[in-house]
């Protein structure tokens, strides 16, 4: 049995890179015309109105709010937090997203934003989205995030490491930024690591991403940064959850799954759903389980839920732009 994580002591202990490389050796190969193919037949399924409407609010709950950019300021970080809250003020029914996600600078201002909501705060770090730094740079960078009080950490893996070989270097990353998220109370921030699936070249990497990075530690394990394209897609997705629900049976811990990027109408969205259903089954149907990183959506989301409540589609400015 693949246990839960390896044992770690600031490197590989004898015997566990031995361990790693055969069970990473060990995956099967990804057929591609046949995961390819699936992927497009469950992205045909329909539903009905009603379990759309009930899809629509799902993934609504499932955002992670987002704004990476340069450009950030306080004002636009607060403006997103109350979206978040309030997705659609003039509904109160309407369901809250489920994070808001910014860097580790605005992290505070985010959550002195969402107060008591219940929302959480995620940030991403180590050097994201390149992940080119020194190990120590890109822990000061986590602790800092949470000592501003982020909930979760979105974390990126050496691509350049991962993709020549250097499998012992990505897991020690992991391990050591999944410590890094300790909190003094004991408790910790949830890790995401992100793979940039753009970046591995073929969905045998992903799968083998995936199980090192549950082997880690990850809480969640995520397509993409939203910086390069292609980000998340439906194989790419379908072989992550496929990880996901096979890493389970072999240990009983759950994962949770997050793409991100390109992901931008409710028709979409909903593809990815069905997929979850499908492949992982209700478990994952939850925003502790599944979230989607992205901010366009949303609004897309609220269009779509007006136009069932209503018969017709709102004017443009019926939603905020983030």
């Amino acid at each position: 049995m693949v246990p839960t994580t390896w044992p770690h002591s600031g490197g590989f202990v004898t015997g566990a890179t031995a361990s790693l490389r055969k069970t990473l050796g060990g995956l099967p190969g990804v057929d591609q015309v046949g995961l390819e193919a699936r992927a497009a037949g469950l992205g045909t399924r329909s539903i009905k109105t009603t379990a759309k409407a009930w899809a629509i609010d799902l993934a609504i709950s499932m955002v992670d709010l987002t704004t990476l950019e340069g450009a950030d300021t306080p004002g636009k970080v607060r403006a997103l937090a109350n979206k978040a809250m309030r997705p659609d003020p003039t509904d109160p029914s309407c369901p809250s997203a489920a994070a808001v996600c910014v860097y580790p600078d605005m992290v505070k201002i985010a959550k002195d934003t969402l107060g008591d909501s219940g929302l959480n705060v995620a940030s991403v770090a180590t050097a994201f989205p390149s992940g080119r730094a020194a190990l120590d740079i890109k822990l000061a960078d986590t602790r800092d995030a949470v000592e501003a009080g982020a909930d979760e950490i979105d974390m990126v893996i050496d691509r350049g490491a991962f993709l020549t070989g250097n499998y012992e270097l990505v897991f020690d990353e992991i391990v050591a930024t999944k410590e890094a998220c300790a909190r003094p109370d004991g408790t910790h921030a949830h890790l995401k690591v992100i793979f940039e699936t753009g970046e591995l070249q073929t969905y045998d990497n992903v799968r083998k991403a995936s199980w090192l990075a549950m082997m880690a530690g990850a809480d969640f394990i995520k397509t993409s940064t939203g910086k390069v394209q292609p980000a998340a897609t439906l194989p790419v997705t379908l072989v992550m959850l496929e990880a996901v629900r096979d890493f389970r049976a072999e240990t009983g811990r759950q994962v949770g799954v997050k793409p991100a990027g390109g992901i931008k109408t409710s028709k979409d969205a909903i593809k990815y759903l069905v997929m979850v259903n499908e492949i992982v089954g209700e478990d994952w149907l939850d925003p502790d389980w599944f979230r989607f990183g992205a901010s366009s959506l949303l609004n897309d989301l609220l269009l779509q839920r007006q136009k069932i409540a209503t018969g017709h589609y709102s004017g443009p400015d019926y939603v905020t732009l983030d």
